[in-house]
């Protein structure tokens, strides 16, 4: 459900009805993470941001990339040829998005190993 904001409106992440909650949910998504990383990288057409970021279907990659340009995160550039050609690339607010979640990234490789450690001492103390 989407929220009415009106301008000079406080947002607050933490209240149920805030419109924050809804771009936070598109910035960390799964896919928007990944996409977004990717894209800090360089621009991408379709599919090769498809084949970069391994195990997205083209639906989901459509969508979250629908979803992060209505946002204004990315942009899409369509090029009047033929065959069609569209590249994919952050905006200013998107470059910053990004680089928030890319460290949240690179934390979650670097940390991945003490994770599953954890779990697994956890598993084993439980019957």
């Amino acid at each position: 459900m989407e929220v009415s904001w009106q301008p000079g409106m406080k947002m607050d992440v933490n209240a149920p009805m805030c419109p924050s909650r809804g771009v936070l949910e598109h910035v960390t998504s799964r896919w928007g993470v990944l996409i977004l990383i990717a894209l800090r990288e360089r621009s991408y057409r379709f599919s090769e941001l498809r084949r970069h970021v391994g195990g997205v279907s083209e639906k989901m990659l459509a969508q979250t990339l629908q979803t992060l340009e209505r946002d204004g995160f990315v942009l899409r550039d369509a090029q009047p040829v033929i065959p069609p050609r569209v590249d994919y690339s952050l905006t200013e607010l998107g470059e910053e998005a990004a680089a928030q979640v890319e460290a949240l990234g690179r934390w979650t490789e670097r940390r991945t190993e003490q994770v599953l450690k954890n779990r697994e001492r956890y598993d084993e103390a439980r019957p």
